[in-house]
């Protein structure tokens, strides 16, 4: 039997789309890890691996999901892309990454964003090797938990 996967999920109807996580995400992944330098000074800026989409009343962040079955490395046409057969995470060797975007297309979430600056991809790593993703760790209404399924 397979040990649960640890995964970031969100709290429905508690998010109130202030996009802090994207902020913390930018930094978290920028060369500074400062937040002015990241914001005014590096170029390419980092970019977020969490969006926060908003329709009226209702805000969620939307981030890899870590699929059983991830089409995205199935996809994946040079094998940059490869899913951890214990823990389940889905990681991104970026020298072997050609930028053709296929594992964009296929991702039934919308997760996996084009960094056309670098002509890579990029996604959600956990912040790895954090314990705890800095998008978890900053979300003011706790809207955001690492948990098992």
């Amino acid at each position: 039997m397979q040990e649960a996967m640890t995964r970031i999920y969100l709290k429905e109807g508690v998010c109130i789309g202030c996009h802090l996580c994207e902020i913390y995400c930018i930094v978290e992944h920028s060369k500074s890890k400062d937040v002015i330098k990241a914001f005014k000074k590096e170029s390419p800026r980092a970019l977020s691996r969490i969006r926060v989409e908003e329709k009226g009343a209702l805000s969620l962040a939307v981030q890899c999901r870590y699929c059983d079955e991830p089409p995205c490395v199935y996809s994946c046409l040079t094998g940059a892309l490869s899913k951890d057969a214990d823990s389940g995470v889905v990681s991104i060797e970026e020298q072997k990454c050609i930028g053709c975007w296929t594992c964009v297309m296929v991702c039934p979430y919308g997760a996996i964003i084009p960094d056309f600056s670098r002509k890579k991809i990029a996604k959600c790593d956990l912040c790895y090797p954090r314990e705890i993703p800095v998008c978890v760790a900053n979300c003011p209404n706790e809207a955001l938990v690492l948990g098992s399924r």
